[in-house]
Protein backbone atom coordinates (compact mmCIF):
# COMPACT_ATOMS: atom_id res chain seq x y z
CA UNK A 1 0.00 0.00 0.00
CA UNK A 2 1.36 3.52 -0.39
CA UNK A 3 1.28 6.33 1.89
CA UNK A 4 -0.36 9.54 0.11
CA UNK A 5 0.69 13.01 1.42
CA UNK A 6 -1.12 16.32 0.23
CA UNK A 7 0.38 19.82 1.46
CA UNK A 8 0.11 23.04 -0.38
CA UNK A 9 -3.86 23.99 0.85
CA UNK A 10 -4.93 26.92 1.87
CA UNK A 11 -7.12 30.28 1.83
CA UNK A 12 -6.89 32.03 -1.24
CA UNK A 13 -8.43 35.18 -2.74
CA UNK A 14 -10.64 34.62 -5.97
CA UNK A 15 -8.53 35.09 -8.93
CA UNK A 16 -4.86 33.39 -7.13
CA UNK A 17 -3.10 31.00 -7.60
CA UNK A 18 -2.39 27.97 -5.63
CA UNK A 19 0.03 25.00 -5.77
CA UNK A 20 -0.69 21.10 -4.24
CA UNK A 21 1.88 18.53 -3.37
CA UNK A 22 0.94 14.89 -3.06
CA UNK A 23 4.03 12.60 -1.65
CA UNK A 24 3.82 9.44 -2.34
CA UNK A 25 6.15 6.56 0.03
CA UNK A 26 6.01 2.92 0.56
CA UNK A 27 6.17 1.80 -3.24
CA UNK A 28 7.20 3.07 -6.38
CA UNK A 29 4.35 5.11 -7.40
CA UNK A 30 6.24 6.29 -10.62
CA UNK A 31 4.35 3.00 -12.06
CA UNK A 32 0.76 4.24 -11.61
CA UNK A 33 -1.68 6.62 -12.58
CA UNK A 34 -2.27 9.50 -10.37
CA UNK A 35 -4.94 12.05 -9.82
CA UNK A 36 -6.42 14.77 -8.01
CA UNK A 37 -10.24 14.89 -7.09
CA UNK A 38 -12.06 17.14 -4.94
CA UNK A 39 -14.85 17.50 -2.19
CA UNK A 40 -16.90 20.21 -1.34
CA UNK A 41 -18.90 20.15 1.80
CA UNK A 42 -22.12 18.30 1.11
CA UNK A 43 -21.50 17.19 -2.29
CA UNK A 44 -19.88 13.68 -4.03
CA UNK A 45 -16.10 13.99 -4.71
CA UNK A 46 -15.78 14.87 -8.17
CA UNK A 47 -12.41 14.27 -10.50
CA UNK A 48 -9.99 17.15 -11.50
CA UNK A 49 -7.67 16.00 -13.35
CA UNK A 50 -4.74 12.92 -13.45
CA UNK A 51 -1.65 11.96 -14.93
CA UNK A 52 -0.42 8.35 -16.65
CA UNK A 53 2.73 7.04 -15.03
CA UNK A 54 5.22 8.55 -17.23
CA UNK A 55 4.10 12.28 -17.06
CA UNK A 56 3.26 12.16 -20.77
CA UNK A 57 -0.61 11.74 -20.61
CA UNK A 58 -3.06 13.42 -18.62
CA UNK A 59 -6.77 14.32 -18.55
CA UNK A 60 -8.68 17.40 -16.72
CA UNK A 61 -12.47 17.91 -16.36
CA UNK A 62 -13.96 20.41 -18.04
CA UNK A 63 -14.04 23.12 -15.54
CA UNK A 64 -10.68 23.40 -14.74
CA UNK A 65 -9.36 22.96 -18.83
CA UNK A 66 -7.05 25.90 -19.30
CA UNK A 67 -6.31 27.25 -15.46
CA UNK A 68 -5.11 23.80 -13.42
CA UNK A 69 -1.47 21.93 -14.78
CA UNK A 70 -0.82 18.25 -13.16
CA UNK A 71 2.46 17.34 -13.45
CA UNK A 72 5.02 14.59 -11.28
CA UNK A 73 8.60 14.21 -10.76
CA UNK A 74 8.99 10.51 -10.33
CA UNK A 75 13.00 10.74 -8.96
CA UNK A 76 10.57 12.57 -5.91
CA UNK A 77 7.58 10.51 -6.36
CA UNK A 78 5.75 13.91 -6.18
CA UNK A 79 2.53 14.95 -7.58
CA UNK A 80 1.85 18.36 -8.60
CA UNK A 81 -1.07 20.41 -9.32
CA UNK A 82 -0.77 24.12 -10.44
CA UNK A 83 -4.14 25.46 -9.93
CA UNK A 84 -4.79 29.32 -11.40
CA UNK A 85 -7.49 31.58 -11.41
CA UNK A 86 -9.30 30.00 -8.68
CA UNK A 87 -12.94 30.59 -8.25
CA UNK A 88 -15.11 30.34 -4.85
CA UNK A 89 -16.94 27.46 -6.11
CA UNK A 90 -13.32 25.15 -6.17
CA UNK A 91 -13.97 25.38 -2.17
CA UNK A 92 -13.25 22.19 -1.33
CA UNK A 93 -10.80 19.41 -0.24
CA UNK A 94 -8.78 18.22 -2.42
CA UNK A 95 -7.63 14.79 -2.06
CA UNK A 96 -4.33 12.77 -4.13
CA UNK A 97 -5.05 9.29 -5.49
CA UNK A 98 -3.04 6.21 -6.65
CA UNK A 99 -4.99 4.80 -9.68
CA UNK A 100 -4.70 0.72 -10.52
CA UNK A 101 -3.13 0.82 -13.66
CA UNK A 102 -0.03 3.01 -15.48
CA UNK A 103 -2.07 3.99 -18.53
CA UNK A 104 -5.98 4.44 -17.84
CA UNK A 105 -6.51 7.63 -16.39
CA UNK A 106 -10.19 7.13 -14.75
CA UNK A 107 -12.80 9.70 -13.55
CA UNK A 108 -14.32 7.58 -10.94
CA UNK A 109 -12.96 6.60 -7.26
CA UNK A 110 -13.30 3.08 -8.32
CA UNK A 111 -10.16 3.66 -10.30
CA UNK A 112 -8.51 4.00 -7.11
CA UNK A 113 -7.13 2.04 -4.38
CA UNK A 114 -5.05 4.25 -2.15
CA UNK A 115 -6.01 8.21 -1.06
CA UNK A 116 -4.29 10.70 0.82
CA UNK A 117 -6.25 12.37 3.63
CA UNK A 118 -6.77 15.57 2.20
CA UNK A 119 -5.83 19.24 1.99
CA UNK A 120 -8.28 22.43 2.73
CA UNK A 121 -8.23 24.78 -0.22
CA UNK A 122 -11.02 27.71 0.31
CA UNK A 123 -11.28 30.40 -1.84
CA UNK A 124 -12.60 33.56 -0.46
CA UNK A 125 -12.75 37.53 -0.66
Amino acid sequence: QVQLVESGGGLVRPGDSLRLSCAASGGADSRYVMSWFRQAPGKERTFVTGINHSGTSSDYADSVKGRFTISRDNAKNTVYLQMNSLKPEETAVYYCARGKGRQYIGSTIETYVDWGQGTQVTVSS
